[in-house]
């Protein structure tokens, strides 16, 4: 009985269901556990000229509190530089920012204590956009290039367009905030849970700033309430300062950050700036493309650099360009350091060629679609990257041939077209855009994983991986694939909780690999032990008079067999036991590496992907002249995600991942004071999407007879790659406009609220009026 491919449940619906699924917060606590808190900096940009929490201290119900002076190893963290301080020293870098540390036995003695505290900081002038940063020349690392061809093709082509495309941020908005648990043992060790992507990173940066040997710290994570990559880094904070009070009291501590609490000093998905020059011919074929891209990164690096990097290699989406300059600069500003999100970079770069692509559109007067198709990647030619990489397998054309087909693009082309040329009120729009989406870590180091399979002698069995859940199946996929191999219903097979202490040195839960490096793995460390088992189950089978070979052993439903003679049937069980009493291993560690994947950023040159998942989207969406309301009427999507592992958990993943993207690019929207503090810090003032924004018309399908022969069963990531598929919201909105004015071109940000569409209504009402004005 397969149960690779099947759509079996995430492995802890019934706990979600019931509310029995076990986050950080709802561990019980232990004996003499404190919370633990802290008072953050009321100015963006600041020196510290004192602080005094004498008074603070002598609160009742306070235990410790501690400044940058108190920190036993170093102060300083940070994911690639150790730009970052655990508690502020000298200058605040962000409003928000952390300074003072309390712990005590409450959270009401903590709340009463922060106010009791004292801290002077002397007004410094602050950073908060890309345009004051470029401006005053603060960038955080070097500038990145990808080129090819020449680019002085621009100025022989029959047409040229330039122009400014600004994108926003995005709030990660998990369900769970960030939170962590600190135990302290003996000997100085630290056992920390952590609601994080990257246990690893956990445990490296404890030891860092405690002055502590990696191996006297475990990081552990059963489960997030979400994370979007806002758990790759960041959750590290609050694990900090968590050890930190338990390392320096002997007792438990624990942290969770308030929702508005953690809205303030969490980064977001990066906003960013896209200058750009195209050239193309009269068809809209393009010939050449300058990009300059320039990100807010926040007070320090974080994975800024590495985000940027993804953004010029995803600058081409899915389109053949001969010519290329693409360039990238990280900006430093006053703000929390933005970080990884769903997509790490690659949305902002296939948004700003969307945006180009509706541009050369509306210039030309032709339908985007077919400037799309006429510039998409080819299979036999046209199929080399501006990074030199070649694009195997491409299923490009075949989606979108497919796609426009089957949400009969065409005819309704025409009939929006129609209801736009009479109505007075309404506005409609509809666009095509695809994705192709690089699967693998840029940095080639992170491309590797391990997993331990245990076989108990009942004939269950444990699989433990570096992996993390957090909503997205990976423990299921995980299940399915040991199952599979080992023949065995999957309720005899269960995923434990990520450890450092069983699974070392692992990559975060991030790039959506985590199922090709770890399911890898877990199939390695299996099929070890089923060879093994094999030659037992021989040993039995011929015992009951059936010559067997090894490799004639069949697994299947608990069972092992002869596959020539499958009539006679010995229990998995038993052959465990006979391996047991045999003194036969019935564990297994095994790592993967994934092959063939290399990149110079040095040289913006390599292969930085073992492959790419690819996907088209069709949205169709509805104006209302008067207010900007944006309703989306209808979605099409069409995914290449090879041979699903479980296509249950896979629709889920692309079905969630198209209306995060779609918020992306419609309500959700980060306002800032002028002082660098965050407005929108609320689910009632950052909009997300809610159920009545999901279109009522939502068609869903995965390209049939596709797989990546190199990966885990064929299958292909569908962790990120959904999400820019909702890219074709926004593009439908700016393709809605546009037909107001025939060759006229929307400057439309992204993302585009009601506000920001009304704005562009408004704009074309004023130029209607001069113009009559002037007639």
């Amino acid at each position: 009985m397969a149960t690779v491919g099947q759509s079996i449940a995430h492995d802890s619906a019934r706990e979600h269901v019931r509310g029995e699924a076990a986050y950080i917060d709802d561990l019980p606590p232990l004996r003499g556990e404190l919370c633990v808190d802290f008072v953050g900096s009321p100015v963006a940009h600041g020196r510290i000229r004192s602080i005094d929490v004498a008074a603070a201290h002598a609160m009742p119900g306070i235990v410790a509190i501690y400044t940058f002076a108190d920190v036993n190893g170093h102060n300083d963290f940070g994911p690639i530089f150790h730009d970052e301080e655990l508690l502020a020293k000298e200058i605040v870098h962000f409003h928000g920012q952390p300074i003072v540390l309390l712990a005590g036995e409450s959270r009401a003695a903590i709340e009463a204590a922060k106010k009791k505290c004292q801290i002077d900081i002397e007004p410094l002038p602050a950073v908060l956009t890309i345009d004051d940063a470029i401006s005053r020349e603060q960038f955080i690392g070097p500038t990145r290039r990808i080129e090819r061809g020449d680019i002085g093709a621009l100025t022989t082509a029959e047409c040229r367009l330039s122009g400014e495309f600004r994108i926003g941020g995005q709030e990660h908005f998990y369900l769970e905030a960030q939170a962590a648990i600190a135990i302290p043992g003996e000997a100085g060790e630290i056992t920390v849970h952590s609601s994080t992507q990257n246990p690893t990173e956990i445990q490296e940066v404890v030891a860092h700033c405690l002055g502590l040997p990696s191996a006297k710290v475990v990081c552990v994570c059963k489960r997030m309430g979400g994370g979007f990559g806002g758990k790759e880094t960041q959750a590290a904070l609050p694990a900090l300062f968590a050890s930190l009070v338990a390392f320096k009291t002997r007792r438990s501590a624990r942290i969770v950050f308030g929702h508005e609490q953690d809205f303030h000093i969490t980064g977001k998905r990066h906003p960013y700036r896209n200058r750009y020059e195209v050239g193309f011919t009269r068809e809209g074929k393009i010939i050449a493309l300058k990009a300059e891209f320039h990100s807010n990164g926040g007070f320090s690096a974080d994975l800024s650099l590495a985000i940027m990097e993804r953004t010029l290699l995803h600058s081409e989406n899915a389109y053949f360009i001969p010519n290329v300059l693409v360039t990238g600069t990280v900006c430093r500003t006053n703000l929390p350091s933005n970080t990884a999100f769903r997509g790490f970079g690659g949305p902002q770069g296939v948004a700003a060629i969307e945006n180009v692509i509706e541009e050369i559109a509306t210039h030309l007067g032709i339908d985007a679609y077919q400037i799309r198709r006429l510039n998409c990647y080819g299979t036999e030619s046209n199929n080399v990257t501006p990074y030199g990489q070649l694009v195997r397998n491409n299923t490009l054309p075949r989606v979108l041939d497919q796609l426009v087909v089957s949400s009969d693009y065409d005819r309704r082309k025409s009939a929006i077209a129609m209801s736009n040329a009479v109505s007075k009120t309404r506005l409609r729009g509809i666009a095509l855009t695809p994705v192709k989406f690089g699967i693998s870590f840029t940095r080639r180091t992170l491309n590797q994983g391990n997993a331990l399979v245990n076989v108990y002698k009942d004939g269950t069995v444990q699989v433990s991986s570096g992996g993390t859940e957090m909503g997205q199946g990976l423990n299921i996929k995980l299940a399915q694939i040991v199952a599979e191999i080992l023949g065995l219903p999957i309720a005899m097979v269960r995923v434990m909780p990520t450890s450092t202490e069983k699974n070392n040195n692992t990559s975060p839960t991030a790039a959506s690999a985590s199922t090709d490096l770890n399911g890898a793995a877990a199939a390695k460390a299996a099929r070890a032990i089923r060879a093994r088992l094999a030659e037992t189950g021989a040993l039995l089978l011929a015992d009951v008079g059936l010559e067997a070979s090894p490799d004639s052993v069949d697994f299947d439903r608990g069972f092992i067999s002869d596959r020539r003679r499958p009539s006679k049937r010995i229990p998995f069980v038993e052959v465990v036991k006979a391996a047991y009493e045999a003194r036969i291993d019935l564990g297994e560690r095994a790592f993967f590496a994934t092959p063939g994947v290399d990149y110079n950023r040095e040289t913006g040159r390599g292969t930085p992907f073992r492959y790419f998942t690819n996907g088209a989207a069709v949205a169709e969406v509805v104006i209302d002249r008067f207010t900007g309301n944006v309703r989306v009427e209808r979605v099409d999507l069409l995914m290449d995600i090879g041979r699903p592992l479980n296509p249950a958990i896979d629709r889920g993943q692309i079905i969630g991942g198209f209306v995060q993207g779609m918020g992306w690019v419609t309500t959700e929207t980060l306002r800032y004071g002028p002082g660098g503090e965050l407005w929108s810090d609320s689910a009632t003032t950052y909009k997300i999407p809610n159920v009545s924004d999901i279109p009522a018309d939502f068609r869903y399908e995965v390209l049939a007879d596709s797989d990546v022969p190199e990966n885990i069963y064929g299958s292909k990531a569908v962790g990120e790659p959904p999400l820019l598929l909702g890219i074709a919201v926004w593009a439908a909105i700016k393709s809605a406009l546009a037909s107001r004015t025939p060759g006229r071109s929307v400057n439309l940000e992204l993302p585009a609220t009601n506000e920001e569409v009304l704005r562009c209504l408004s704009i074309k009402c004023e130029c209607s009026q001069v113009e009559r004005a002037r007639s």
